[in-house]
């Protein structure tokens, strides 16, 4: 689960990147040729971990997390090379879904890279390089495909080539590759080519410090608008309080939170919002050892989400003892939730819920 941020420079992408790594459980360098991105993991927030926790008296608890991937140097031509270009770009074919950041704010002391504030225009820039570098990938796989088709007749290759060019069409005519509709057997091919326009966004509209709680400005009025016409989601924060926030201790948090009258920070948006864009969910397992949230797509069966524990747990799957959240809650401990019947045994077929907690059993 990689996210990668980007924007233009001096629109707070590094501020924002700096509260992510100090929030996170680790940060490190991601080693990728000859770059080094910065790198920092952050806790999905869970307080279901917390009260279960208390009602097993853990030793540990382990939320899901997601790994948020810095990459610079996105300017006006690095799809030809342009700042670190290319090489930049390549980092955000590795990532899952990509946090556009986009100036929200003025301020005379930090200058913009073009000179003035214009959301929709520093957009339109980077969606244009990421454009111009799917286009010329694109065009490369298509001439490939194509003369391969002609001489294997293969029904796969045939699908590729029809989908490609009808991505081609829109890059050409300045539409993102997500914004395409797709069949389920296109979707599975898309994931091969790794295009970057394909990829899920989360725009970050950075505000002042002065305009939190405040109605949207223009300028997020705008980052609205465009992120309506891709389906894309959009988080408001103010990148320098993000930071301010994270800097201190957790009561310190809520009481500052608090001053500012806002409930969550805006991180805890973002990475709600990421888990959320990306079709993810969480089931738990409970012990005296461990309270834990492991990641799974919606939609995973019981036997591939024993898997994320171990794969043995999913070649030898037998069965999976479930009980929902609420229900264990409302019973009060396990014991009482199956003595009322709360306690499900499911098959390989089960489909998996959000808030699950889970038992496995399997052969070794």
């Amino acid at each position: 689960m990689k996210i990668g941020v980007v924007g233009l420079p001096n629109v707070g992408k590094s501020s924002l990147f700096n509260a992510i790594t100090q929030a996170g459980a680790e940060s490190a360098n991601y080693p990728f040729c000859t770059i080094e991105p910065n790198v920092g993991v952050v806790d999905v927030p869970d307080t279901r971990l917390d009260v279960l926790a208390d009602m097993y008296k853990t030793q540990k608890v382990t939320p899901a997390s997601i790994e948020f991937v810095d990459i610079a140097g996105l300017v006006a031509g690095a799809s030809q090379g342009e700042g670190l270009g290319n090489k930049f770009l390549s980092h955000i074919r590795e990532v899952d879904a990509i946090v556009h950041v986009v100036r929200c704010f003025d301020n005379e002391k930090i200058i913009h890279v073009s000179g003035s504030v214009d959301p929709e225009r520093d957009i339109e820039t980077i969606e244009m390089e990421l454009a111009l570098s799917d286009l010329e990938q694109v065009t490369k796989i298509l001439e490939k495909n194509a003369k391969l088709v002609k001489t294997t007749g293969d029904k796969s290759l045939i699908l590729g080539v029809n989908m490609l060019t009808r991505i081609k069409e829109a890059l050409e005519n300045g539409k993102q590759a997500r914004c395409l509709d797709y069949t389920e057997e296109e979707q599975k091919l898309l994931k091969n080519f790794a295009l970057l326009t394909a990829k899920p966004v989360i725009f970050v509209a950075n505000i002042s410090e002065d305009d939190i709680g405040k109605p949207d400005c223009n300028y997020v009025k705008k980052v609205k608008e465009i992120a309506k016409t891709q389906n894309s989601k959009v988080v408001v924060l103010s990148a320098k309080i993000e930071e301010e926030i994270v800097a201190l201790d957790k009561e310190e948090q809520e009481m500052f939170k608090t001053e500012l009258g806002i409930e969550e920070s805006g991180l805890e948006k973002l990475v709600v919002a990421s888990y959320d864009l990306l079709g993810l969910m969480s089931y738990l397992t409970a012990g005296e050892k461990e309270v834990r949230a492991w990641t799974i797509t919606k939609g995973t069966k019981a036997p591939q989400a024993a898997g994320k524990i171990h794969t043995d747990f999913e070649k030898g799957f037998i069965k999976a003892e479930v009980v929902s959240y609420d229900d264990l809650i409302d019973a009060g401990s396990y014991l009482k939730a199956k003595e009322k019947g709360k306690v499900r045994i499911e098959g390989k077929d089960y489909v998996v819920k959000d808030g699950d907690i889970i038992l496995f059993r399997f052969n070794n």
